[in-house]
């Protein structure tokens, strides 16, 4: 949640309506939907997709870039690749979305494909930390300009011109030191020699290959995965891609996300059509990541398939339609909202506020799940206001905006309290595997002198959770928190091991034993005696071998809500927050 509106103060403007609903994309805004799936330009999230990843996740995100838009021989999407400030625009929308590079399909010197990557290299080379490679097709044979020379010679001559023209830039990719080469279907159409290859060619790149076959493949230093078209969206296929890999862990792995596949409008297409299932086909290929990799068993890299191949319905540039609306009303100061569609494609919501219906306010943020706020408690000043709430979709999602609603305020709170909110709303981790996350508690309408204790519940069974510090004095302002979250903790706690003392203690005792004159007697010190070692044995660990340890339990995986709450005195307030636990 964000902080309170002080009683009595302006709304100050931080953004617009049309900011929020308007094209936030590098795609055309005269860019209409198709009906291959691509959207039109328009509003979507900008969330790091790297929080689509297992957490602790390291592994690049690349996105597979198509350069060939504003000739004749491929369909008009507004712009063309050879344009500057169109390159500028699409560098700068990848940086937003947290992708680290791109891949590009290029297809010779002196190809329109080459000017355009010549303007990716510049462009990166002014954002550092984002990189560029090149992906040589197929159809780059052809413009090898060497005449009459096979494939292979003419992919000596075009690996050769790439390390003169590209590798000695400092945006270039590089893995283990090596720049990084790829290509597309070359094997598939051409007998080429890959050892001859290696041994005319400069640079030493890091030849990478295709499929699961590329991690076998002459001269391979990897392999990457590609959308494949089957009845399961390709789930079989990038099962048997990533268990490969993980058998092949000293070569490079790229794994693929993609959001569906249709060429019925390409000149070339066959009408193959894999649906996005309202986005769900584009979450199912990190849940297939999440489901193989982890913090101690690394994914090295992914790449997105594709950032603008609007011809084969894979483009990722205009986001993807979740099919998701929202509607709001209001009941007695209490704003609600509903929604229609695929609520897991929703990170949080986020309400705004204005007082003319198109300079925003952000009020307050919600976490998905969550469903309504009490404006009243938000000290509004007095006067009339238009409320929007926005579906604030996980990363490449479109954003989807409420109508409006309106709603007067007397300029006195309804209510004073506290609230409580967590940043982020949705945590996702793996049994084993600890998170942080920041607790905010506001004082609301009040001025909060006492602790607030918080509190965590709803956990599931083998789950635990930790604040530090355990309790907040908000005073008129916030105070934060940070929280642990620990599924599963596999980690066994070693059970005591018995000292040697205790060994020596019946030995002295038999010992005496044997002094007592009457059988009788020393019959009872024996019996005595055992039930002492006996007492002192599991006192220390009942007998355990030294190390034992008792496993923790685990956790089941699925998606819970836990509810976090602060308290202090009268004033209560809580809020969800969604662990899944992959």
């Amino acid at each position: 949640m964000l902080a309170p509106v002080r009683a009595g103060a302006a709304i100050q403007p931080t953004t617009t309506l049309a900011a929020q609903t308007g094209n936030n994309t590098s795609a055309a805004n005269s860019f209409t939907s198709l009906p291959d799936g691509n959207l039109g330009a328009g509003n979507i999230s900008k969330l790091d997709i790297h929080s689509l990843l297992y957490p602790g996740a390291t592994t690049k995100i690349y996105a597979h870039l198509v350069p060939w838009f504003g000739g004749k021989n491929h369909m008009n999407v507004g712009y063309s690749s050879t344009n500057p400030q169109q390159v500028h625009r699409q560098v700068e929308d990848m940086v937003s979305r947290g992708i680290e590079g791109v891949i590009i399909d290029w297809y010779g010197p002196g190809t329109s494909e080459d000017t355009a990557t010549k303007l990716i290299m510049a462009e990166a080379e002014q954002h550092p930390g984002f990189t560029f490679s090149v992906m040589v097709d197929k159809g780059a044979i052809a413009h090898a300009g060497c005449g009459t020379c096979s494939a292979q010679q003419a992919l000596i001559d075009e690996l050769n011109y790439i390390a003169r023209t590209y590798y000695g830039s400092p945006a270039y990719m590089h893995w283990g030191g090596r720049p990084m080469v790829t290509n597309f279907d070359l094997d598939v159409h051409f007998t080429i020699d890959w050892n001859a290859v290696r041994s005319a060619i400069a640079g030493n790149p890091a030849l990478i290959f295709q499929h699961s076959p590329g991690f076998t493949h002459a001269q391979t230093s990897g392999s990457y995965s590609w959308v494949i078209l089957s009845t399961d969206y390709g789930m079989s296929y990038l099962s048997g891609f990533y268990n490969t890999g993980l058998a092949h862990s000293s070569e490079n792995a790229y794994g693929a996300a993609y959001k569906g596949f249709n060429d019925s409008l390409a000149s070339w297409g066959t009408h193959r059509v894999m649906g996005q299932q309202c986005g769900q086909t584009w979450l199912q290929t990190f849940n297939k990541i999440n489901s193989m990799y982890n913090s101690s068993r690394q994914l090295d890299a992914l790449q997105l398939v594709t950032w603008n191949d609007y011809e084969e319905g894979t483009e990722l540039e205009t986001g993807i339609d979740n099919c998701l609306t929202i509607s709001a009303s209001l009941s007695d100061g209490k704003l609600q909202w509903s929604v229609q569609g695929n609520e897991n494609t929703v990170d949080h919501y986020t309400v705004f506020v204005s007082t003319d219906g198109q300079n925003l306010m952000e009020l307050a943020q919600a976490g998905a799940g969550n469903h309504s706020i009490n404006l009243g408690s938000y000290s509004l000043p007095a006067g009339n206001y238009t409320v929007y709430v926005q579906a604030v979709g996980k990363p490449v999602f479109r954003n989807r905006m409420s109508g409006e609603v309106h709603y007067r305020s007397s300029g006195t709170s309804k209510g004073s309290g506290i609230r409580v909110g967590t940043s982020p709303s949705t945590l996702t981790l793996t049994a084993g595997q600890s998170a942080n996350l920041q607790i905010s508690v506001t004082a609301v309408g009040t001025n909060v002198s006492a602790p607030v204790a918080l509190a965590c519940s709803n956990l599931p069974a083998g789950a635990s959770c930790v604040f530090s510090p355990s309790s907040v004095t908000p005073g008129h302002g916030t105070a934060t928190a940070t929280l642990t979250i620990t599924a599963g903790k596999t980690s066994a706690s070693k059970l005591p091991r018995a000292p040697v003392y205790v060994l020596w203690l019946p030995m002295f005792g038999f010992a005496g034993m044997f002094l007592l004159e009457s059988r009788k007697l020393r019959k009872l010190a024996l019996a005595t005696l055992l039930g002492a070692l006996l007492l002192l044995l599991c006192a220390c660990g009942g007998g355990a071998s030294p190390g034992a340890s008792i496993a923790s339990q685990s956790v089941a995986q699925g998606t819970y809500a836990i509810t976090v709450s602060g308290s202090s005195n009268s004033l209560q307030n809580s809020t969800t927050l969604t662990l899944n636990i992959r």
